[in-house]
């Protein structure tokens, strides 16, 4: 799914559709690589025939999430890049060798110079770009050293020299002394939203740290030594994904105007506007009827739990008509999943919704059974039977009320109006027809909205 690129390049290879054929382990100059960044999810060193609209008006160099023909590059030699690599021995590229990298694609090579970066237009970061034409030898500025700051220890050879994932390593600019860099800052629309590239000065470590991923030589032989990703075992897999949802969620901390605190989500204080087209619109809210008697029940069992616990230090004891223990563990397992579901929000400063309160719902709605069981234990049979087909004709019929609102149907204004139970609640009534026949006339029947005309709340991946 559009996740899988917030994990690990390890854990992606275990995802449908993510499998890497074995690649030739020694890299030389000569060989056409995809350069893969270690931190920030991973994505490719990328160019594409676009240019910057601003600074030097170069080709764009980014970095892309998914794997494409853009991010291949060929290693080229400081002194000699036009050597016939088809024809010479693979010549391996150590630390502290100096590279140029030509894109495949376009013919051009990844350049950088005094020019500020397009987005992040700090004193201490460069512009990134590709550059070059027919018949361009190339200048100095396409010069990149290589340093190799880590390396697989099942494999010494890639401490001394670049070998296909086994080693780390951080690309110097040769003229200006800074270091590729790529961040989470995104490009605008021009830039389709990739990521940005620049060459920084004392940025982020981290940041700065690259790995090969795909190789290819014409002159290594198809019995070449090869590698590939280590497969990570379910726990490692389970620990990393809820350590990238958490980080993830922490950092979706901008504001937007449907978001809401945890208090609110238990009273149905406010829904969400997802939707307002031709007279209709969708607004997510919950039965209130439903939503309010969970919250009762949580409420009762709270009192309840407390009033037996002091009975019980005082020396009665009650036992509910034989139904004590059934109160007590179904509820507090019902109540303790609402907790679990519930209170970790409080911790969290990222923009929040009412749809985060669905799973503690749930639990919240099971507790009904508990208190209806509770209240309604000294009944006969026939009584409870019509107390619970009340409750479940009542909770139909508020649907009913408020599907117009869910589901974009036809509705009027005096309807919507007397549907506004909270103040709070903030659909839009000025919106629909006064009514229901103005709908038959504007040929408007068609109770079905195309999902992709509903507005994307947040880029959420945890929900």
């Amino acid at each position: 799914g559009a996740g899988d690129g917030f994990m690990s390049s390890e854990f992606q290879q275990t995802l449908g559709g993510h499998g890497m054929e074995d690649m030739p382990l020694d890299v030389a100059f000569g060989s056409t690589i995809s350069i893969r960044h270690e931190n920030t999810q991973g994505g490719y060193l990328h160019s594409h025939l676009h240019n910057y609209p601003g600074g030097s008006k170069q080709q764009q160099v980014t970095l892309y999430p998914h794997k494409d023909d853009n991010n291949l590059w060929v290693v080229q030699n400081q002194t000699d890049p036009e050597v016939p690599f088809n024809e010479t021995d693979p010549i391996w590229i150590h630390h502290n060798s100096v590279i140029r990298l030509n894109h495949i694609i376009t013919k051009k090579r990844m350049h950088s110079h005094d020019v500020r970066p397009p987005v992040t237009e700090a004193e201490y970061q460069n512009e990134v770009s590709a550059y070059g034409y027919d018949g361009f030898p190339g200048d100095a500025n396409d010069f990149w050293r290589v340093e190799i700051t880590d390396y697989d220890k099942s494999d010494p050879e890639s401490r001394e020299r670049i070998r296909t994932l086994h080693t780390k390593f951080r690309l110097y600019h040769v003229i200006t002394g800074c270091y590729l860099y790529s961040h989470k800052v995104k490009l605008p629309d021009w830039g389709f939203e990739q990521q940005e590239v620049t060459c920084v000065k004392g940025g982020y470590y981290p940041n700065t740290i690259w790995f090969i991923e795909s190789n290819s030589h014409p002159q290594l032989p198809n019995n070449a030594e090869k590698v590939n990703y280590r497969k990570p075992g379910f726990f490692k897999k389970f620990f990393e994904l809820n350590k990238v949802m958490w980080t993830t969620n922490s950092g979706l901390t901008d504001s937007h105007p449907y978001e809401s605190r945890p208090l609110s989500w238990i009273f149905l204080s406010r829904g969400i506007n997802f939707w307002v087209q031709n007279n209709r619109q969708i607004y997510l809210l919950g039965n209130p009827l439903v939503w309010w008697t969970s919250t009762l029940a949580l409420l009762i069992f709270v009192v309840a739990k407390l009033i037996i616990i002091l009975r019980e230090k005082r020396g009665y004891k009650d036992s509910l008509d034989g139904k004590k223990e059934h109160f007590e563990s179904w509820s507090g397992l019902f109540f303790v999943g609402w907790c679990l579901h519930y209170i970790p929000f409080f911790l969290m400063a990222r923009q929040l919704f009412l749809h985060h309160y669905f799973p503690s719902l749930y639990f919240a709605i099971l507790l009904i059974g508990i208190a209806f069981d509770l209240f309604t234990c000294k009944m006969s049979f026939r009584n409870r039977l019509i107390t619970a087909i009340i409750f479940l004709v009542a909770s139909i019929y508020i649907f009913t009320l408020f599907s117009p609102l869910i589901y974009a149907g036809s509705w009027t204004k005096t309807d919507c109006e007397k549907a506004k139970w909270l103040s709070t609640w903030d659909f839009e009534c000025h919106i629909h027809h006064d009514n229901y026949d103005d709908y038959l006339t504007s040929g408007n029947t068609v109770n079905v909205v195309e999902e992709s005309s509903i507005t994307q709340l947040s880029e959420d991946s945890s929900t």
